[in-house]
């Protein structure tokens, strides 16, 4: 049983300490937004704020967890920053296939929280991690861009 705050609502999960979160959030609490990628922490798809940084998920265990903050692509938009960056990734008209999503908002969020007003090379470093198999990332780029303006 592991105990943490799960988009501001205290949970305990029934699963496994070196159960990753992802597993619990998606079969366990049926939270679906979350995506799995690759399953090595590569691809940025599961990414999730662990009290307000950018994890990945499916390398991030119950235990880890416990005791914690977590913000999920289901919640996000329940922030200011959350709110900014989601209005900005259907403004720039984002996602093409959609896949990797949830985890390019969740890094873009965490960023634009830590640094309002971040430059381009930040942009990059902050989303390296995270791939985007249909090249969306010029658009990308321009939703934070706008976020970080708005």
């Amino acid at each position: 049983m592991t105990t943490f705050t799960l988009n501001d609502e205290l949970r305990t999960i029934d699963g496994p300490e070196d159960m990753p979160l992802l597993w619990a959030l998606r079969d366990l609490v049926e939270l679906k937004g979350t995506k799995f990628g690759c399953g090595a922490g590569l691809c940025g798809a599961c990414t999730v704020h662990l009290n307000g940084e950018a994890v990945r998920s499916c390398q991030t265990s119950l235990a880890e967890v416990a005791n914690g903050k977590v913000t999920t692509i289901e919640f996000v938009g329940s922030t200011e920053v959350g709110r900014k960056v989601q209005a900005a990734w259907v403004e720039i008209d984002v996602p093409q296939c959609g896949y990797c999503q949830p985890g390019q908002i969740m890094s873009a969020t965490a960023l634009l929280a830590d640094n309002a007003a971040p430059n381009a090379q930040q942009i990059t470093e902050a989303m390296s991690g995270n791939i985007c198999r249909c090249g969306t990332y010029a658009r990308i780029r321009q939703a934070i861009e706008l976020a970080a303006r708005s």
